[in-house]
């Protein structure tokens, strides 16, 4: 592992994070919820906020796809995304919706800042983000899809969004 330069479980509790906060809202696959636990873990995301009925840990299918990242990664479960929401206010955190929706963000055109408390919610393989959370939200990012195709899987969508926001902040390192 130190070879490839690879924190141990104790090193990563340790590090610093970034202070970006997943929300995953009704995600149908557990498999989904694992694969984001393991970017999650990939780009030292503060923490996974679960939401509904959407798998937690400990389940077979997640701990299948996260390769462990579920015993690393902070995560909390809440009933309903408001919950979510509110804890989230409270620790001064904007909150985003991943979705395209009228008036979106472009992901590619989002400027934050090192510090700036940023959580993006990820909605349900079929139906996406609740239109009642969306309009409780700071805004939507939307990941611009040139293609016939016009969606992506959560668990891609998460990783190219959490990829952007993570560089960016490396950027200004």
């Amino acid at each position: 592992m130190t070879e490839l330069g690879r924190k141990s479980v104790a090193e990563f509790k340790e590090s610093a994070k970034f202070p970006v906060i997943i929300i995953l809202e009704n995600i149908r696959s557990a498999y989904n919820v694992g694969s984001v636990f393991r970017t999650a873990d990939a780009f030292l995301i503060e923490a996974i906020y679960i939401v509904g009925y959407s798998a937690k840990p400990p389940h077979k299918e997640i701990k299948k796809t996260a390769l462990g990242a579920e015993e690393t990664v902070e995560w909390k479960y809440f009933k309903t995304t408001a919950e979510a929401i509110d804890e989230l206010r409270s620790k001064d955190f904007q909150v985003f919706a991943a979705e395209q929706a009228e008036g979106s963000y472009l992901l590619h055109e989002i400027k934050t800042e090192i510090e700036e408390k940023i959580a993006i919610i990820f909605g349900n393989e079929v139906t996406g983000v609740e239109q009642s959370v969306i309009e409780i939200c700071d805004g939507c990012i939307e990941i611009p899809q040139l293609g016939m195709k016009h969606s992506l899987n959560i668990a891609t969508a998460a990783g190219v969004v959490l990829w952007e926001l993570v560089r960016g902040r490396l950027l200004k390192n």
